[in-house]
């Protein structure tokens, strides 16, 4: 991508983080998000998202370097050539997926998520849990630890160690993954057209509390959440030609 001249770094906390930032701003400079053309985080996914949370609003392409222990959202770090590396990127663009959570006092709790929204069990009982699809029950009774919707970017994440399908990006698909199931005992998710819109409905929820995350977004007591994909909302990722992220997922799904 072109005129990509003012970047914004951004780096986690750790203290293995901080030399890396400093030989960047030495080397490149350093601006606010605000005035940036790209924005750089430096860190592993955990921040990646963290960052793509409190700035997509700004509308700037991101550039994400691994400089923590995962990084499947990120390139590779290198601190010389990134104005070379950022004019060769590739962009992929992401839509997000709107939580709307209901919680058993009757607060409503919105939030997004680029990976998944997870239903979690909050005591030793299993979650018991009607399923919607567009407005129609699909699942009367899933009996489980849990259950999630995650987007293509996400299936690689907490819905592959759930045993859910990885997505194609582009795919224009969600993947809903049960968590332990128990009942039915041969269900093991769905995929859904990604315009499908996905209600939870939580049942005695008095006895077996059911908490809802977005990305790391937590919401606990709930009674129902409504999940579909965001119409209006998108964030842009840029990747290295060899490493973008449909070579990464094609990986994925071939490595033994």
């Amino acid at each position: 991508m072109d005129s990509l001249q003012r970047i914004a770094f951004l780096a986690s906390r750790t203290p293995e983080v901080q030399p890396i930032l400093a030989a960047l701003e030495a080397r490149y400079g350093n601006v606010v998000p605000q005035d940036a053309d790209v924005i750089v985080p430096l860190g592993g996914d955990g921040f990646m998202l963290q960052t793509l949370h409190r700035h997509m609003d700004l509308n700037k392409p991101i550039y994400g370097m691994r400089a923590g222990s995962v990084g499947f959202l990120l390139n590779q770090l290198r601190i010389e050539e990134l104005p070379e590396r950022l004019a060769a990127a590739e962009a992929t663009t992401f839509k997000p997926l709107e939580m709307t959570a209901i919680t058993d006092a009757g607060g409503r709790v919105g939030a997004l998520a680029f990976n998944e929204v997870s239903l979690l069990r909050q005591t030793k009982q299993a979650a018991k849990i009607r399923v919607y699809l567009n407005g129609t029950a699909r699942l009367d009774e899933l009996v489980c630890d849990g259950v999630l919707v995650s987007t293509p970017a996400g299936s690689t994440a907490y819905n592959l160690s759930a045993h859910g399908p990885i997505l194609p990006l582009g795919s224009a698909v969600l993947a809903m993954t049960p968590i332990s199931p128990f009942r039915p005992r041969r269900w093991r998710g769905a995929i859904l057209r990604n315009d499908t819109e996905v209600r939870f409905e939580i049942l005695d929820a008095w006895k077996r509390p059911v908490s809802a995350t977005a990305d790391s977004f937590e919401v606990r007591d709930i009674a129902e959440v409504t999940i579909r994909e965001s119409a209006g909302r998108t964030v842009t990722l840029l990747f290295d030609p060899e490493h973008n992220m449909e070579e990464r997922i094609l990986d994925e799904q071939f490595t033994v």
